[in-house]
């Protein structure tokens, strides 16, 4: 009885609702089950998401370091010069030669445009050479044209998982040869050059150059 002196009936819960009722063992089990397949799903979407985001990224990679590649032997081939060269033996050695040469040398050249921002005393021709060695394209430059015994020159690494590498020229009779100077020819120059990368994953690239004059 109430205070008022009003007989008062006792408060029932509403309907389905148990006073004071918490979640059972097997409601909890359920839910950490569907949490622990959640969580797993999540986690393989965001392991997908950044793996395919690592590839993009080592690809991207991998695709500048060609384009920086090409880019280094196209200005090479583009500025070539008529202008022979001495070696270290004292022999002749023609503007451009490719074959195979010495020491895994593939092809060597003398260019113009060597830039000379210090104005240090020196010409701004240059020798440079390519080669391959154990899946790895190297370039290589001297500081002399004509080289004494001891003009050794500086090598750069330029690109790495080289399988193999193709040259051919193109005469003034529009004519292909994997060498240079071709064999019973006078030409000095090639009117073009064409380079055949094969990469480990992605197969045969082929660039086409001019050289000056064309």
């Amino acid at each position: 009885m109430g205070l008022d002196g009003v007989a008062r009936q006792p408060a029932h819960p509403l309907p389905g609702l148990v006073a004071g009722r918490g979640f059972t063992l097997l409601e909890l089990l359920v839910a950490m089950a569907v949490f622990s397949v959640m969580s797993v799903l999540a986690y393989g979407g965001l392991r997908s998401v950044l793996d395919a985001s690592q590839a993009s990224e080592v690809r991207a990679e991998r695709l500048a370091e060609l384009q920086m590649a090409f880019s280094v032997l196209g200005r090479d081939v583009e500025q070539a010069i008529g202008r022979e060269i001495r070696d270290e033996y004292g022999d002749s050695q023609p503007p451009v030669r490719a074959g195979p040469l010495a020491d895994g040398v593939m092809l060597e050249l003398s260019r113009a445009g060597w830039r000379n921002p210090a104005g240090a005393a020196r010409s701004t021709l240059q020798r440079v050479a390519y080669r391959l060695e154990e899946e790895t394209l190297y370039r290589h430059q001297w500081l002399v044209l004509d080289r004494a015994q001891d003009s050794a020159p500086a090598e750069a690494q330029l690109l790495t998982g080289v399988k193999d590498v193709r040259l051919r020229f193109l005469d003034g009779e529009l004519q292909w040869h994997s060498q240079w100077p071709p064999l019973n020819r006078t030409d000095v120059m090639p009117k073009a050059m064409e380079v055949v990368l094969e990469l480990d994953e992605w197969g045969e690239i082929t660039r086409l150059f001019r050289t000056p004059g064309v």
